[in-house]
């Protein structure tokens, strides 16, 4: 069994799709020659042909626009945007077309497509390359939004959001994309999507956090263990639709619960999961939900991006702040 990236699972998982069935194909900018920016995509076109690794023009409306096109005419397109601050272009496509189009036809259609992108920061990248705006994504009706945090997720989702017979966005936190190897055995077995799944078992404080966060996350939970703390460690993976039923039942046990996320914090996903809790569990809280998150801001250019990204210090600060209630 083969150790490998999150970046290399991706590889794998695009790899073994397009052997198992022939109407999965991948388009984007240099996904092709170069394959991709990332390298995600590296060696596809050689194996599989230009006809099914195509190198696009830099139109990222197109790109989602044809991807929908063949989608709803039996293909299953993988598209790439090279980095999400340049998908705001398909949002048109995405929540006009992709994500309408079995409500619009009745069921006659469906849009079994996937559009990845690299999202968040931390890679001192110039700005339009380090957002993490999957909450904008999360509010479209009728797709799903993925964001894998190690290599055996990015597999088993890929996985999965690519047999799914309705749109994903598949957002990929490039800051980890090389940051850890895990055995991936490579055997087209997909995970669930629309499930959280836990990291670490604890009883005293639920952190729950996905994409690169996990990394301080559980670094942050490792350093509450030793002060006596026990953190369950919760990664949501699909932020959209939630599994809100995992972290409720997670906070019963608990009492108290830690949101941390790369995003701003106005209208983030911890958000909604927060006012889901105070809805459904308000009565298992033992203090109030703490929220650790990007700032109100333009993600900043490298010297500043790890002032904005949530630290191991703020996690450990926020969930010690629910024990003092």
């Amino acid at each position: 069994m083969a150790k490998v990236t999150l970046i290399e699972a991706v590889t794998m998982a695009l790899t073994h799709e397009m052997e198992r069935d022939e109407s999965v194909i991948v388009l984007g900018e240099d996904v092709g020659v170069n394959g991709g920016v990332f390298r995600a995509t590296a060696g596809l076109q050689q194996r599989f042909g230009p006809d099914r690794v195509m190198d696009t023009p830099l139109a990222e409306a197109m790109i989602a626009g044809a991807s929908i096109g063949m989608a709803a005419q039996g293909m299953k397109p993988v598209c790439e945007m090279q980095f999400m601050g340049f998908i705001y272009p398909a949002v048109d496509q995405m929540i006009n077309h992709a994500g309408r189009m079995r409500h619009r036809t009745r069921g006659r259609l469906h849009c079994p497509m996937v559009l990845r992108a690299p999202f968040g920061g931390g890679i001192h990248a110039p700005e339009h390359h380090s957002e993490s705006t999957e909450a904008l994504f999360a509010h479209m009706p009728g797709i799903r939004v993925v964001i894998p945090s190690s290599p055996q997720r990015a597999y088993g989702l890929l996985l999965a959001s690519i047999r799914d017979p309705d749109p994903v966005v598949f957002l990929e936190p490039k800051r980890i994309y090389r940051l850890q190897k895990q055995e991936v055995q490579d055997d087209g077995k997909a995970m669930p999507l629309d499930v959280c799944y836990t990291l670490r078992e604890g009883d005293d404080v639920t952190l729950v956090t996905w994409g690169a966060m996990t990394f301080e996350t559980l670094k942050a939970a490792t350093a509450l263990a030793e002060e006596g703390i026990s953190c369950e460690v919760i990664d949501l993976a699909t932020i959209s639709p939630l599994d809100l039923d995992t972290i409720l039942e997670s906070v019963e046990k608990t009492g108290r619960l830690v949101i941390v996320h790369e995003a701003a914090r106005n209208c983030g996903v911890g958000a909604e999961i927060a006012a889901g809790v105070a809805e459904k569990g308000l009565y298992d809280l033992e203090a109030p939900i703490q929220r650790v998150t990007g700032y109100d801001t333009v993600m900043p250019l490298f010297r500043m991006e790890y002032q904005y990204l949530p630290s191991v210090r703020r996690i450990v600060d926020a969930a010690k702040a629910t024990l003092e209630d």
